[in-house]
């Protein structure tokens, strides 16, 4: 596909989880490398309890993120991507702005996310290094879908 003629004006922005697209989704994280092998079933259950966010060109979803959220003063942001078709061309600076503006996420105090290669885009919506590492604790199981 030739991407040189999208614009992002041709994009089209939805927080309705009604227009997610499950089986676009699930393709994508069941190959990422922070959810490989996730069962469809895990992707479907963590739509269902997240804020959802996508990004479509003709109906097609072109991006995603979600936000797992109390509304008031936390919020995770997870699986973010853009199919590989649609890179580099401003779709996750447009769907993080879309997304940053939601009237649930305006309270939020800790807006925590993980990445492994989006810093710096992810530092233009003012997320920075955690000042405090020592105080951050998680109980990791990076393949734990590959047991399943």
């Amino acid at each position: 596909m030739n991407t040189q003629n999208i614009s992002c004006r041709d994009v089209k922005l939805s927080n309705n989880n009604n227009e997610m697209q499950l089986d676009v989704i699930y393709n994508f994280l069941k190959n990422s490398y922070w959810a490989k092998g996730i069962p469809k079933e895990f992707v479907e259950k963590s739509l269902d309890n997240s804020l959802c966010f996508g990004a479509f060109i003709n109906n097609r979803k072109i991006a995603f993120a979600r936000v797992i959220t109390d509304k008031i003063s936390f919020a995770y942001l997870a699986d973010v991507f853009v199919l590989d078709h649609y890179r580099n061309e401003g779709i996750s600076k447009k769907l993080m702005t879309y997304l940053l503006q939601h009237q649930d996420l305006q309270c939020i105090r800790k807006f925590m996310l993980c990445t492994a290669d989006a810093h710096g885009l992810y530092e233009q919506f003012g997320f920075t290094v955690v000042k405090s590492p020592e105080s951050l604790m998680a109980i990791h199981q990076p393949d734990l879908y590959l047991a399943l």
